[in-house]
C-alpha cells in the first residue's frame, strides 16, 4: 500500500491555508480571484483527504499506546479499536493516493464519440446503431448532452458510421476506456437456419479540442471544398452546394460534413470534428515519448484490440482487459447497466497506476 510522508501530508495541508489567506485578501484582480479559486478547488478535497490520514494516524499512535495499559479491559478495547482504525487508515490511505495520482488533463472535458460498423455487413451497421444507442442512454443516465454531429444510415438501419458530440462534467473521464472493437455475436433476424453471426464495430473516444489546444492557419493549413450533399446510393438530397469536405494539408487528415442545409454550418461541424482528431493525435504522441513502448491492456486506446464482446444468445457482455463477464446484457444495452463496466474500468486503471506508484 502507498503510503505518503508526513511532510508531503503537511505540504497539501499548507497550501490549502495559503491559498485561503490569499483568497482573503481584498485588493485582487478578478482574474487573480478566478485562479486562485481554481486552484482552491482542485487542493479542497485533497486537503480533506490528508486531513483524515494524518487524523487516523495520530488516533493510532493514541490507541498503540493503549494496548500495553495495565488494565485488561482497557487493553482489549485498544486493541479492538486498533484494528478498526488499520482499516480506516487504509481505506483513507488508498484515497489520498488516488487524489494525489496525476490526472489526466482531458478528463473532464466533453468527448467525441466515433462508431464505424465493422466487419459484417448489415449486422455490423445495426449493431453500431445498437451501440450509438447505448451510449445516448448512458449519458442521459449521468446527465450529459449528445448531439449528432454527422451520421451515415445503412439501407436495413443502423449506421456505416456515426459521430456524436456529448457534453457534461468529466466525460472523457468515464467513456475513454470504450475506444477498441465491440463484438457481437447473435441471430440476425434474416437468418432462418437460426446461425449465431458474429459482427464488429469500432468504438473511438476523443477528448474534445478547444481553440487554443489546436492552431490553424486556415488560409495556408486547409483545402476547403464544397459540393451538394448526397443520401444513401449517391442520389443528390440537396440543390445547393452545402456539404464540405476539409482537408488539413499538413496531415493530409479529410473530414467532410453534410448532414446540415446549411454550408456556414457544415464547415462548423467539420472544423470541431478536425480540431479533435488533430488535438488527439498530438495527446498519443506526448503519451508515446512519456511512456516509450509501454502498453496497457486498459486505457491503452489501441482501437484495433478486440475489447468487449456482446453474447445475445447467453445474454452476456465479457470485457476482455478485465476478465469481466455479466450476464445481463440488456440492461447493459439499455445504458444505465454500463456503468457497472466502466466502473470497473476506471478502478482498473487506478489500481494499475497506484501499483506503478509502488513499483
Amino acid at each position: 500500500m502507498t503510503r505518503i510522508p508526513a511532510e508531503r501530508i503537511a505540504q497539501i495541508e499548507a497550501r490549502r491555508e495559503e491559498l485561503q489567506a490569499a483568497m482573503s485578501s481584498g485588493d485582487l484582480e478578478p482574474q487573480a480571484f478566478v485562479k486562485l479559486s481554481k486552484d482552491y478547488a482542485e487542493i479542497e478535497p485533497v486537503a480533506e483527504a490528508a486531513r483524515e490520514v494524518r487524523r487516523l494516524r495520530s488516533e493510532a499512535i493514541a490507541l498503540e499506546a493503549m494496548t500495553h495499559d495495565g488494565d485488561p479491559e482497557l487493553r482489549q478495547m485498544a486493541a479492538d479499536e486498533l484494528r478498526d482504525n488499520e482499516h480506516k487508515l487504509e481505506a483513507a490511505e488508498r484515497d489520498l493516493a488516488l487524489k494525489l495520482l496525476p490526472r489526466d488533463a482531458a478528463d473532464e472535458r466533453a468527448a467525441m464519440l466515433e462508431i464505424r460498423a465493422g466487419t459484417g455487413g448489415d449486422e455490423a451497421a445495426l449493431f453500431a446503431g445498437d451501440l450509438l444507442r447505448m451510449y445516448q442512454r448512458y449519458a442521459e443516465a449521468q446527465g450529459w448532452r449528445v448531439e449528432i454531429i454527422s451520421a451515415s444510415a445503412s439501407e436495413v438501419g443502423g449506421y456505416k458510421e456515426v459521430i456524436a458530440s456529448i457534453t457534461g462534467a468529466g466525460v472523457f473521464a468515464k467513456l475513454k476506456f470504450e475506444s477498441g472493437v465491440h463484438r457481437v455475436q447473435r441471430v440476425p433476424a434474416t437468418e432462418s437456419g437460426g446461425r449465431i453471426h458474429t459482427s464488429a464495430a469500432t468504438v473511438a473516444v476523443l477528448p474534445e479540442a478547444e481553440d487554443v489546444d489546436v492552431q490553424i492557419d486556415e488560409a495556408k493549413d486547409l483545402r476547403i471544398d464544397v459540393f451538394r450533399a448526397s443520401g444513401p446510393g449517391g442520389q443528390s438530397v440537396n440543390t445547393t452546394d452545402s456539404a464540405v469536405r476539409i482537408t488539413h494539408l499538413p496531415t493530409g487528415l479529410i473530414v467532410i460534413q453534410q448532414d446540415e442545409k446549411s454550408q456556414h454550418k457544415n464547415k462548423a461541424k467539420a472544423l470541431k470534428v478536425l480540431r479533435t482528431r488533430l488535438y488527439e493525435i498530438e495527446r498519443e504522441r506526448l503519451a508515446s515519448e512519456r511512456a516509450g513502448a509501454r502498453k496497457s491492456m486498459v486505457g491503452s486506446g489501441d482501437r484495433s484490440e478486440r475489447i468487449r464482446t456482446y453474447n445475445f444468445p447467453q445474454g452476456r457482455v465479457t470485457d476482455h482487459r478485465i476478465n469481466l463477464t455479466l450476464h445481463r446484457l440488456p440492461e447493459i444495452l439499455e445504458g444505465p447497466g454500463l456503468d457497472e463496466v466502466v466502473s470497473a474500468l476506471v478502478a482498473q486503471d487506478e489500481a494499475e497506476r497506484l501499483a506503478a506508484l509502488d513499483a
